[in-house]
């Protein structure tokens, strides 16, 4: 007897994630790569105590999101558990290491590049069609939640990898971070070509506090300026295209979210997250690691 596949009930919203390693939940633990997060101290605080392939100590923002939406966490699409109705919770197709460009990460071989995290999308969309027809396809990725993390990657392993990269030749950082905007551009214009109706946005956080920037760029503990500078340039950036492709658009599809402010807001004001300060804090992110 064939299996038929529930719809979604009314109100319920699928999630789907792209990106990089800040919201990666183990894509790359399927893939011959140096970017894997299979070992500890990764997932110390997680419900398992064991790695999950997130780069987070524990829960990252898509679990977290997956939970404020009453849903499971959505699988890492390479995940081979994500058949039949776990589907239509939605999918992740984050893979650390990549950025806007297709050079960012080169260093890491194997990841899944933001392109290829598209065509995969499109794959999803069919499996799901083949599941529950293609409107029901349709209705389900109109519908539903769309995180997209992308940016730092294109600044600490590929702008400041190292003193001298073919990028810095090529662009000083005010004109470096425009390039990246017309090509993230691109990238959003194609997630809405694809079914994409309500999708957030994560700007860069405070890259010169990237530990391995800190490490590298910092004499005296303080953030690094220039990659600090970065974010400056970056974020108002993002935050310009993204007002003009929703009015173009006519419709607000993209949603901002100022990453440097919500971090500042640990920092400033722990406790009203639930973060004691006699207790040391180890960000759910994990900056230090490789992107």
């Amino acid at each position: 007897m064939a299996m038929v596949a529930r719809v979604p009930v009314e109100g319920a919203r699928a999630f789907f994630v792209f990106g990089d390693s800040l919201v990666d939940n183990g894509n790359n633990n399927y893939l011959v790569t140096t970017a894997r997060a299979d070992s500890p101290p990764y997932g110390i605080d997680y419900p398992t105590h064991r790695p999950t392939g997130r780069f987070s100590n524990g829960y990252n923002i898509p679990d977290i999101i997956s939970q404020k939406l009453g849903a499971e966490s959505t699988l890492p699409y390479l995940s081979p558990q994500l058949t039949g109705e776990k589907l239509l919770v939605g999918a992740n197709f984050a893979s650390a290491g990549i950025g806007i460009l297709n050079d960012t990460g080169i260093q890491f071989a194997n990841i899944i590049r933001i392109y290829q995290q598209m065509e995969f999308f499109q794959e999803y969309q069919q499996r799901v069609s083949a599941l529950v027809g293609e409107e029901q396809a349709q209705k389900l990725v109109n519908k539903a939640l769309i995180l997209i993390t992308l940016g730092g990657n294109d600044f600490v392993n590929n702008y400041f990898l190292a003193p001298i990269t073919a990028r810095r030749l090529e662009y000083n950082l005010q004109d470096y971070s425009h390039y990246l905007i017309v090509e993230y551009r691109k990238i959003l214009m194609r997630l809405y070509e694809l079914g994409a109706r309500r999708v957030l946005v994560t700007g860069s956080g405070p890259l010169g506090c990237v530990p391995s920037q800190l490490a590298t760029r910092s004499t005296d503990g303080q953030c690094a300026e220039e990659p600090q500078r970065a974010s400056a340039i970056f974020n108002p950036l993002l935050i310009q295209m993204i007002q003009g492709l929703n009015q173009e658009l006519g419709s607000d599809i993209f949603i901002a979210a100022n990453a440097v402010q919500m971090q500042n807001n640990f920092i400033d004001n722990p406790q009203a997250f639930g973060l004691l300060p006699e207790k040391p804090f180890i960000f759910s992110l994990l900056w230090f690691k490789i992107d």
